[in-house]
C-alpha cells in the first residue's frame, strides 16, 4: 500500500535527508587507495551516532553492517570488509538512517500532522566514487549514471506514471551505451525502509503507478559497462560477467509545486 505523506512529514524527511547527504559526502571524501570498507563503516557509525539516528540497513534480511560498500563488479548489498581499495577501483556507498521523530521535534508533538511517521522515518541514498586514477570510460560511467538519475528525477510530478521515470532513465542509458540493471529497483520510503511503490529504471510511461502529491520514494539507477544480468555472491549482487557498474540514489517527494529532492 502506498502511503501519502503530509507536508509536515515531507519537511521532516527533508531534514533527515539533508543530514544523511552530509554524512555520505563526508564518507566520500575519505575514499582513497588503501582505505577499507571497515574503515568507512567505523566513520559512518560515529557520524550517525552524532545525529541521534540509527543505521537502518543492519538487520534487514540478516544484513550485518551499517552500510553497503560495493566495489567494482559488486552492485548492492556488499558487506564492508578489510579489503583495501586499489588505484583504479570504483566503490558505491549505500547508506540509510532511521530517525526518531523527536530527533527534530521537541516538547509536545502534534501527531495529527505526522500520521505516517509516529515512530520515526527512514532515509536512504547512494553514491559511487572513483579511487585514485580511473580511465575515461569509467569516469564517463560515473558521470552518466548521475545524469541518468537526474533524468529520472526530472519526470517526477503528480499525474505521471512511475514508468515515465524508468523510460527516461533507460532511453538515456541505452543512448550512451550502458545496460540498466533491471532486477533491482527503487522503492517507496517512510515509516518503513521499503514501501510501495517499486520504482523501475526501465519501461514505458504508459505503465506503473500514478504519482500523487505526498508520495515519497527512492530512485536509484544502476548502470553497467557490460551485462545487465546479476548473480548473488554472499550478501551481495554482482554482474554475471564481472563488469563494472555504478549506482546513484536519491530520495524524492511529489509536491504540488513539483519534485523535491530530499537528499539534497
Amino acid at each position: 500500500m502506498i502511503t501519502i505523506k503530509t507536508k509536515e512529514e515531507i519537511d521532516l524527511m527533508h531534514q533527515g535527508g539533508r543530514m544523511l547527504r552530509s554524512i555520505v559526502d563526508e564518507l566520500g571524501k575519505k575514499i582513497d587507495v588503501g582505505v577499507s570498507g571497515r574503515d568507512i563503516e567505523a566513520e559512518a557509525e560515529r557520524l550517525i551516532q552524532n545525529t541521534g539516528g540509527v543505521p537502518n540497513f543492519r538487520g534487514q534480511d540478516g544484513f550485518p553492517s551499517c552500510l553497503c560498500f560495493s566495489i567494482n563488479e559488486e552492485i548492492v548489498h556488499s558487506v564492508p570488509s578489510e579489503r583495501k581499495l586499489k588505484d583504479g577501483d570504483i566503490v558505491t556507498i549505500d547508506l540509510g538512517i532511521l530517525f526518531p521523530i523527536n530527533t527534530f521535534l521537541k516538547g509536545d508533538i502534534d501527531y495529527r500532522k505526522y500520521p505516517n511517521l509516529k515512530n520515526g522515518f527512514h532515509t536512504d541514498m547512494a553514491r559511487t566514487y572513483s579511487v585514485g586514477n580511473v580511465n575515461e570510460e569509467v569516469e564517463r560511467l560515473l558521470k552518466d549514471n548521475k545524469k541518468a538519475l537526474k533524468r529520472g528525477i526530472s519526470k517526477v510530478k503528480a499525474g505521471v506514471k512511475t514508468g515515465e521515470i524508468g523510460e527516461a532513465i533507460e532511453k538515456f542509458a541505452q543512448r550512451e551505451g550502458y545496460e540498466v540493471i533491471k532486477n533491482l529497483c527503487g522503492h517507496g520510503i517512510g515509516a518503513k525502509l521499503h514501501e510501495d511503490p517499486d520504482i523501475l529504471h526501465y519501461g514505458s510511461k504508459k505503465y506503473g503507478e500514478m504519482l500523487k502529491e505526498g508520495m515519497v520514494f527512492c530512485i536509484e539507477p544502476m548502470l553497467s559497462l557490460g551485462s545487465d544480468e546479476i548473480v548473488k555472491k554472499g550478501m551481495a549482487y554482482i554482474t554475471d560477467d564481472n563488469s563494472l557498474n555504478a549506482h546513484f540514489e536519491d530520495m524524492v517527494a511529489v509536491t504540488k509545486n513539483g519534485v523535491i529532492v530530499l537528499t539534497d
